[in-house]
């Protein structure tokens, strides 16, 4: 849907004046995206890209201050404004393995007792720090004093600051041979460190490790929150001290981010967010972006700006883009953030976009963007119509043979042109098993008489996820 005519033909109620909030909105760049500095990117067609498409913001991480005082100066030639991508609890590349070498105990440890030092969880790169030690903490509020000390460098952007995640977006899980539904396995529950659990007991007077389920311990599991929301605001804190914004990008929607890898960030000192609705990861229609954001907005603290960030690289088609930011900010969302520019190859879509992001900056600057609508997203999965489509499709892929899952960026596979999918005849859906995080319901085909189990994950406050699979 053009955001034009939605706007023009819907019933919505539009804010007749700008709140506190909306004005300080209205301050930041509206349209940004992530890029990191490595040797193999020409950062001047970066750059040269997005002002083609029409962005006003990135969030770059470099190496060194020196890449950071280079890169600002071609992102100023492009009027493109910088925010510094901070890697927090999970060190960038570049200092990974000195700081492995050098404080080996500074790293996180799961349920089972082992270190990510030596332990691989999902994948290398997640070598995590453990938010309660002291050591930690300075480490990273010096290094943002560092990186706003930097001339140019308007913000921070906190990533990774969070734990790994104890469970993965269902898709992603078939990388990695998982079959987690929602239960979170020892070997990927972390925060167990020496010192996250001395802190613990001393507060609480038992180890978490003693309950049957820790994962089910709202006070173990709101004690790790509360570490990482300790370390997000000592960052804030430091930044703002130095006169900078500081934004993050967090996961999806609250109780995905909250479930999945602990962070509140609606409780960190933001000015402003951009959680990351990636539609691929969660193999969810645009619509996803639109109820991340209504999840989103209930939770948000008054002085922090929402916005949306969306994918347009990790295994969808890239001319989704604009379904996707049309479904955010139909729900009030502010801007939009996109992982990344490389999605936008092709000249035309960088035309294209820009038209669209030129067209909602004069929309905020009238104050005519739609207000928050103040409601939840709807967790019935039955009333999400793009979503049951795909999962009917996925359906008519295994009655042909076809498998449904690969392993990809996004785990799953696309549509084969050479097949033409059977007509279904389903059964009424029958709910067969639920909990506080998945609903499971079986269907049959009376065309082919095969049955199927279809599985819902459902994290406190949206629908982020579906599975089909033969029974």
């Amino acid at each position: 849907m053009n955001i034009r005519h939605f706007l023009l033909s819907s019933l919505l109620v539009l804010l007749s004046a700008a709140s506190c909030t909306e004005k300080k909105a209205a301050e930041y760049p509206m349209f940004w995206t992530w890029l990191e500095d490595l040797p193999d990117i020409d950062m001047e067609t970066a750059f040269t890209h997005m002002e083609e498409a029409g962005l006003d913001a990135v969030m770059l991480h470099a190496a060194s201050a020196e890449d950071y005082r280079k890169d600002v100066e071609i992102a100023r030639r492009h009027g493109i404004t910088v925010y510094a991508w901070v890697w927090t609890l999970n060190p960038p590349r570049q200092e990974r393995p000195q700081m492995l070498e050098e404080h080996p105990d500074w790293f996180s440890v799961n349920r089972n007792g082992d270190s990510v030092v030596d332990y691989k969880a999902y994948v290398n790169s997640y070598k995590f720090l453990c938010p309660a030690l002291p050591e930690v903490r300075d480490y990273l509020v010096q290094k943002v004093k560092d990186i706003c000390a930097i001339d140019g460098v308007e913000g921070i952007c906190l990533d990774y600051c969070r734990l790994i995640d104890c469970v993965l977006p269902i898709s992603l899980a078939y990388n990695y041979s998982l079959f987690q539904d929602g239960e979170v396995f020892p070997e990927y529950d972390f925060g167990y460190h020496p010192a996250m659990l001395e802190k613990f007991q001393a507060q609480y007077g038992y180890d978490p490790r003693e309950k049957e389920d820790p994962t089910r311990d709202e006070t173990w599991n709101q004690f790790r929150c509360d570490q990482v929301t300790e370390v997000a605001n000592l960052l804030c804190e430091a930044a703002h001290a130095a006169g900078k914004a500081v934004t993050a990008s967090p996961f999806s929607a609250a109780g995905v981010s909250r479930f999945m890898v602990y962070q509140e960030w609606w409780k960190w000192n933001l000015d402003l967010v951009h959680p990351m609705a990636y539609t691929d990861f969660y193999t969810m229609d645009p619509s996803f972006a639109r109820d991340a954001t209504l999840a989103n907005q209930l939770v948000k603290g008054a002085g922090t700006t929402l916005m949306c960030g969306v994918d347009t690289e990790l295994g969808g088609d890239p001319e989704f883009i604009f379904e996707k930011m049309d479904a955010a900010f139909s729900a009030g969302a502010q801007g939009i953030s996109l992982y990344t520019i490389e999605g936008l190859e092709s000249p035309d879509l960088r035309r294209r976009f820009k038209v669209y992001a030129d067209s909602l900056r004069t929309l905020r600057a009238e104050g005519k963007l739609p207000a928050a609508p103040g409601i939840a997203p709807d967790t019935d999965p039955f009333a999400n119509p793009g979503m049951m489509k795909a999962v009917e499709r996925s359906i008519q892929r295994l009655v042909a043979g076809q498998p449904i899952h690969e392993r990809s960026v996004n785990g799953m596979v696309a549509d084969d042109p050479s097949i033409t999918y059977p007509s279904l005849d389903l059964s009424d859906y029958e709910l067969v098993r639920e909990n506080d995080r998945i609903k499971v319901y079986n269907v049959k085909d009376n065309a082919s008489g095969r049955s199927f189990e279809v599985l819902f994950v459902c994290y406190g406050d949206i629908i982020s996820g579906w599975d089909v699979r033969s029974i």
